[in-house]
């Protein structure tokens, strides 16, 4: 593999991958199955009783996960299930729904994605710029590949095939990721003009960019790629309510 040296990423906002062990599960409200977190939305309370998505997981006391996608949860809430779900996994009926909580766990999920791009632009893992990606792909230093979604045809054939052959993965018609954002949307999280291609030139920073990715495609309705590439999930999370 012709891989260029990487910079080591600053300590102070990338961790070191750790080994892989067994991901916890939760169980849906909703639908009553169990699932790794990376595949659940994570719902709270707040004190007032007003329940908010929690996609970061961080929010303190008992938790009550959704596998569902927007549409099954706008279903869900229109049909009163949510609600009662909601009531047995917090123990009270005495919750405050908003209507809009569809869109805000949609705003709140692509609100982590766009944070953990910046964050990895900060520390120089994440490049922009056709050329750049171009010619940093053709020398196997793009671990992920990812397109806005208003994209050109072209453009993206031209980038995916700079990334094969960097991958040594010619004739196998492996393609970046098409992110379910725009490129205005990501220029103004990235304060960028006219964002429309990146590349994640390391593996741990791919698999940071993957999780968040993954979780918002499954809640809009997308399909994911069956094939990952180097940028494979890692496990290891801890194992927060």
């Amino acid at each position: 593999m012709r891989t260029p040296p990487n910079e080591r990423l600053s300590p102070d906002i990338a961790e070191a991958p750790r080994p892989r062990k067994s991901e916890p599960e939760r169980r849906c409200i909703l639908s009553g199955e169990t699932d790794t977190r990376d595949a659940l939305v994570r719902l709270a309370v707040s004190p007032s009783g007003l329940v908010l998505p929690d996609a970061q997981e961080k929010a303190p006391g008992r938790g009550a996960w959704v596998c569902s996608s927007r549409e099954q949860i706008e279903q869900a809430l229109a049909d009163g299930k949510l609600k009662g779900g909601l009531a047995r996994a917090f123990k009270t009926g005495g919750l405050e729904i908003p209507e809009n909580l569809p869109e805000k766990i949609e705003e709140a999920l692509t609100r982590v994605l766009l944070d953990r791009l910046g964050l990895e632009m900060r520390v120089g893992a994440l490049i922009l710029g056709t050329q750049r990606i171009a010619e940093t792909a053709r020398m196997g230093g793009v671990a992920l590949l990812l397109h806005a979604s208003d994209a050109s045809e072209d453009g993206r054939k031209k980038l995916d095939q700079a990334w094969r052959v960097g991958r040594e993965a010619e004739g196998s018609g492996e393609r970046g990721w098409t992110l379910p954002l725009d490129r205005d949307a990501l220029s103004v999280a990235l304060g960028r003009d006219n964002v429309v291609h990146l590349g994640l030139t390391h593996d741990a920073s791919a698999a940071r960019v993957l999780k968040p990715l993954k979780r918002l495609m499954h809640y809009l309705g997308q399909d994911i790629p069956t094939e990952y590439g180097r940028a494979e999930m890692r496990a290891g999370d801890d194992t927060n309510d």
